[in-house]
């Protein structure tokens, strides 16, 4: 086999490498639990194993919005980064942060579905937060006539949030407690059902970023998600 010719066949390899793991996100496990910290550079985010997001619900690119997000869990908590690049924001007004803001999903959020049923996969949990550090948490319950209904169940999740104008890019971080998305205890090897999301730009203009493409234009679509597992 000459040079070319391995060349091809090791990149191919690797491609069918990023295919087949494209689907998971690993979380690593923490030894301690912090405030929820929007530093991509903390040594706490620095241990964790990013997934990027580039493309809509359909799968189609959506230049200049390639997004990052990141995962750790405690044997108390599950932890989500979002770094957001933006074009313009799309913020409500006047925020409210000491209680959850219903229909926050009409403004500029970053968004993870998770669940623990792989056979109940149309109930699940969903987490937001805004550039604002605004917040909303909802039991979803596809099987109701509006599921949306889910928006009074709570989680006691924390978040935070920062936009650095200069740059064009926010940041978001969610806490969430592991006893509110799983009846497992939180270990190493456990799998949930999961999926990461941006709504992002004022409505005439207004992108979706999906990590795991859903091939339909609902972000509620759970035989699409991919997997978060748990690792040391």
């Amino acid at each position: 086999m000459n040079g070319f010719a391995k060349y091809v066949f090791a990149a191919a390899a690797l491609a069918s490498v990023a295919v087949a793991d494209s689907t998971v996100m690993e979380s690593v496990h923490a030894a301690r639990d912090v405030a929820p910290d929007t530093n991509p550079k903390s040594p706490f985010w620095q241990g964790a194993r990013p997934v990027f997001a580039g493309t809509d619900a359909m799968g189609k690119l959506v230049p200049g919005h390639r997004s990052e997000f990141r995962s750790r869990w405690t044997e108390d908590n599950l932890y989500f980064l979002f770094i957001c690049p933006y074009d313009q924001l799309n913020l409500k007004p006047n925020p409210q942060t000491k209680t959850e803001t219903n229909k926050l999903w009409n403004w500029d959020v970053a968004e993870v579905f998770l669940g623990s049923d792989m056979k109940q996969i149309r109930r699940y949990k969903e987490f937001e937060v805004s550039p604002q550090a605004e917040w909303v948490d909802l039991d979803i319950n596809l099987d109701l006539p509006v599921h949306e209904v889910g928006w009074t169940w709570n989680s006691g999740f924390q978040v935070a949030a920062r936009i650095d104008r200069a740059a064009k890019i926010w940041y978001g971080v969610m806490r969430i407690p592991y006893k509110s998305v799983d009846d497992k205890a939180a270990a190493a090897g456990n799998t949930l059902r999961a999926n990461l999301y941006r709504a992002q730009g004022p409505e005439a203009t207004r992108k979706g970023i999906a990590w795991q493409p859903l091939m339909r234009p609902n972000y509620h679509t759970p035989e699409k998600f991919g997997t978060l597992k748990l690792v040391d």
